[in-house]
């Protein structure tokens, strides 16, 4: 039966993009007014009417509270001869800094978010602490948007102190702090001009002699994108690195001289990546340049001709693994490379001569951060390969190697195992003609020529790698003996620069047809049908099932974006939004991208009189990135479009933003309900209940 929607009303608003002027029919909805806020609400109750009698409700809850572990592996950074970490707590608050003698042994808490406000304490994005292990900066955050503001304390008294700088910061992307060797103060990146302006600044806050905070003066490339100083361990040379997907030194300087910081021009004509650390005289960084699939090189910082590819050293050359990142530890350099989407580490000396190789355990992938530019800043210990390891059925387990050592030192054991589950390694062939692997998570009691509810997780964007790590909630859609499918569409990064480029821009609907030609595969192989097959994906990944949704309606059974980016061209319109759209999507400037951009923004691309699947839509109201309104615009014209009698829901959570700060409770409600209407609609009802 067809649901009651609640009215939305249409205006005579267009968006205009280089002179092209499109329809924006549902543009009221991007306001904060009683109207919008009424409207929200009623969309929530009727959430509500859809997953509230569903038998299978409280076990799914359990098995999600039990799968919602740290985003990423809680690392220790060591400092001062101590170790600092985060750890989960009970309650409302995700986690509490902790100090101790060991990595995981026992500890003194520093900061606990709670005695900052018991009622909701606020979320701890990052911590960094001094060089001498004597102050700890944390980041603190509010409200889940990732807007953070740092906190200063004494790690012997546990005392708050007062000469922390006021400036936000946008989120965590950019390391928090990155100190000073001496511990006399740090840089750190700040928002400037708002949450969504996508314009940031490196502020350099002193704390001896006197507290101070001073704007970074260095002669970046652009006004948008991020932004960082990396300081060498050494105390003698900082270097700024620009951009996020692709990042590149474009300054040095030398220090002590904090107060008259003279910052020379470094890579500045580069497209590619050069994405390392600055060791001595050199920085050791991957690349890109002139090999796609990527390489490892030392730059001289006083090199007179740092934009010349052919005067940097080779450490490590192209091979058919893609190079993705590299850890200095001693004197040895740690290479993270994938094989066929899996993880590899490399050993190698300081002239990339090979000196062996981590044994990982299991075939899964590193816990790093998604885009190379975050992957920069310090954790672990710089004598030490500290590093977190999960699989598609394991949760993140943390673990040491020691540059002597032929094993790795388990620290703390994986909190969840994906018992009696198995994974599969398979291939489709896209529109094309390119190979595009995916991985198949099911039971292994599961019926193999039985048709099974699927669930397709999926991002292909951004130059970020989709590592096949735990899929944290979505684990208990296989416990329930449904098929979890992790997918690899260009755009990402899992096989080097050329897959990047092969699904961004002008080449973006690749993406699209590899994710089509996996659906295809799995239906054509027997392991599903249109009819109880979804798809579901988180900020570009939102973008992509929207995508999917209004080109490919008959293909899908249910589709769930989440925290999605919706509207492409209204995003234009502010800072962040156009920062995003320019930097993987299209040019704005150019009328005809911006035609291509119209046709493929899931918002504009809906058509009425259309029989689309059933539709669940989840945003965050603090959201900076995908604002609710992307999903309230969105739901509003496909409830007006459908034709067929399958639901099209919303779901806005309040002090919930893109995902990185949300609460864990929040997000144990949130994923829980997602995830109980994709399971009642494909009748997936766990045997438990």
């Amino acid at each position: 039966m067809r649901p009651y929607y609640p009215e939305a009303r249409v205006v005579e608003a267009q968006e205009e993009l280089a002179g092209v002027r499109i329809a924006d029919p549902y543009r009221w909805l991007e306001g904060d007014t009683d109207e919008v806020r009424s409207w929200q609400h009623r969309q929530g109750e009727l959430v509500e009417s859809f997953v509230k009698d569903w038998p299978g409700a409280a076990w799914l809850r359990e098995q999600v509270d039990r799968c919602t572990v740290a985003r990423m592996g809680a690392v220790p950074r060591y400092a001062g001869g101590q170790w600092f970490r985060t750890q989960q707590v009970e309650g409302p608050s995700r986690v509490q800094a902790v100090v101790s003698q060991a990595p995981f042994g026992p500890g003194r808490v520093v900061f606990d978010p709670r005695t900052d406000n018991a009622g909701r304490p606020p979320y701890v994005s990052w911590i960094s602490p001094s060089p001498d292990g004597r102050t700890l900066a944390l980041g603190v955050c509010r409200d889940g948007s990732e807007r953070n503001t740092i906190r200063l304390v004494d790690v012997d008294s546990g005392r708050e102190l007062a000469d922390a700088p006021a400036a936000e910061l946008m989120d965590a992307w950019s390391g928090g702090a990155h100190w000073l060797p001496d511990s006399r103060g740090f840089f750190f990146s700040a928002a400037d001009g708002g949450p969504t302006s996508g314009v940031q600044r490196v502020l350099l806050h002193v704390r001896v002699p006197e507290p101070a905070t001073t704007v970074v003066d260095v002669p970046w490339l652009g006004e948008q994108d991020y932004r960082m100083v990396l300081v060498a361990s050494d105390g003698r040379n900082a270097v700024a690195m620009e951009r996020i997907m692709n990042p590149v030194p474009v300054a040095v300087a030398e220090l002590p001289g904090t107060a008259t910081l003279k910052w020379r021009p470094f890579i500045t004509e580069i497209e590619g990546t050069v994405a390392g650390h600055p060791i001595g005289d050199h920085l050791v960084a991957v690349t890109d340049v002139d090999a796609p699939r990527g390489r490892v090189v030392a730059i001289p910082l006083d090199s007179p001709t740092p934009n010349d590819p052919s005067t940097w050293q080779e450490l490590v050359a192209e091979s058919d693994a893609i190079v993705r990142g590299v850890v200095p530890v001693g004197d040895l350099l740690y290479v993270n490379e994938f094989a066929d989407t899996y993880a590899r580490v490399r050993i190698v000396d300081r002239t990339g001569a090979p000196r062996g190789e981590v044994p990982l355990p299991g075939r899964g992938a590193l816990d790093q951060q998604p885009f190379p530019f975050m992957a920069l800043s310090p954790r672990g210990h710089p004598e030490e390969f500290v590093f977190a390891y999960s699989t598609l059925t394991e949760s993140s387990g943390v673990y040491r190697h020691l540059p002597a050592s032929d094993a790795v030192e388990v620290l703390a054991e994986p909190a969840v195992r994906l018992e009696g589950a198995v994974t599969e390694d398979r291939w489709a062939t896209s529109a094309d003609g390119t190979s595009v692997p995916y991985h198949v998570v099911r039971r292994a009691d599961a019926d193999a020529d039985q048709v099974l509810p699927t669930l397709i997780n999926a991002y292909g964007g951004y130059n970020v790698p989709w590592v096949p790590s735990f899929p944290g909630p979505m684990a208990a859609f296989v416990a329930a003996g449904g098929v979890l499918v992790h997918a690899h569409l260009r755009g990402g990064a899992e096989f080097g620069r050329a897959w990047w480029q092969a699904g961004r821009m002008r080449n973006k609907q690749n993406c699209y047809a590899d994710l089509y030609a996996i659906a295809e595969d799995l239906i054509g192989t027997g392991t599903t049908t249109p009819e109880l097959l979804a798809v579901t994906g988180g900020s570009n990944g939102g973008l992509m099932s929207g995508v999917a949704l209004t080109q490919r309606p008959g293909l899908w059974s249910v589709v769930v974006p989440r925290v999605p980016f919706l509207d492409v061209l209204g995003a234009c319109r502010e800072g962040y939004g156009r920062m995003a759209v320019s930097l993987e999507l299209g040019d704005i400037t150019d009328p005809e991208d911006v035609l291509r951009l119209a046709a493929l923004s899931p918002y504009h691309a809906i058509r009425p009189g259309t029989s689309y699947p059933a539709v669940f839509v989840v945003a965050g109201d603090t959201d900076p990135r995908c604002p609710p309104w992307h999903a309230r615009k969105f739901v509003a014209r496909l409830q007006a479009a459908q034709t067929g009698d399958a639901p099209i829901l919303l779901r806005v959570w309040e002090n919930a933003g893109h995902g990185w700060a949300t609460d864990r409770a929040i997000s144990i409600e949130e994923n829980t309900e997602w995830l109980s209407f994709v399971m009642r609609w494909l009748n997936l009802t766990p045997e438990e209940t």
